[in-house]
């Protein structure tokens, strides 16, 4: 009977917070296009995107090399070499750039959203917002969500690139496979949709990626401890609804 008790109080607060976070999309989707800050916008996405060039480099190159490392040799053995950059740059372009991406933007965007937000709660900087008459909706939510939407896409098709080329570097240069036979099978098994489709998956990440940091920075308990905790739910959290969503989308576009 206590097991009961407790299970429904934790899924009536899941629901309460699942509500909250749909009132939050509502107030952002009515101040989208009330007042544009495009020098905010601008800021967000130097500050958001480019400080992610590298650690997004490092994560889809490695992957694209581990990927070509673990099927080159399978194919070779099976006379299907000829396929290798083709198989290579679709599982990258559909899934693994965009959900990656997704990942690391959750930990280092995310992350950083939430504890700015957070920070500027606690020192109650939004209450002197409110005070200015400045929503803070519009002011600190919108860039931030339309720089993310457009951030993470653009993070996604760089990181395409780079898994593909570390694909390329181990299936020529470890597994003895030609570069125009890489070059070839790509030009022949891949269609622009397989990298359009990962960057409509990816704007869906950015958002989702922003409204939660902007929530639980909005909404993390008193203290320094409080801003710590709100920083690791919005990184879980993004990172479940991230895999959740993919699932979804792939689903419906492929």
């Amino acid at each position: 009977m206590r097991f009961l008790e407790v299970l429904g109080a934790w899924v009536l607060a899941r629901l309460a917070e699942f509500g909250t976070i749909v009132l939050l999309y509502r107030d952002t989707m009515l101040e989208l296009f009330t007042r544009p800050r495009p020098r905010h916008i601008l800021a967000q996405m130097s500050h958001l995107g480019v400080d992610s060039l590298l650690i997004v480099s490092l994560t889809l190159l490695f992957t694209g090399a581990v990927f070509a490392l673990q099927t080159a040799d399978i194919l070779i053995r099976f006379g299907a070499q000829s396929t290798v950059g083709g198989i290579i740059s679709i599982a990258i372009g559909r899934e693994l750039g965009p959900v990656l991406v997704g990942v690391v933007c959750a930990g280092r965007v995310g992350a950083a959203i939430t504890a700015e937000i957070s920070t500027m709660k606690v020192t109650e900087q939004i209450d002197a917002l409110r005070v200015m008459a400045v929503n803070p909706v519009n002011y600190l939510i919108v860039p931030r969500m339309l720089a993310c939407m457009m951030v993470v896409p653009l993070l996604t098709v760089f990181g395409d690139v780079i898994g593909v080329l570390g694909g390329y570097l181990v299936a020529v240069y470890y597994s003895g496979i030609s570069s125009f036979s890489y070059i070839n099978s790509i030009h022949t098994f891949a269609v622009a949709f397989d990298l359009t489709g990962g960057m409509i998956k990816a704007i869906f990440f950015g958002n989702v990626i922003a409204v939660l940091g902007c929530y639980y920075g909005l909404h993390c308990p008193a203290g320094a401890e409080g801003v710590g905790k709100a920083t690791t739910r919005t990184v879980v959290t993004s990172i479940i609804v991230i895999f959740i969503l993919n699932a979804a989308l792939t689903f419906v576009l492929y």
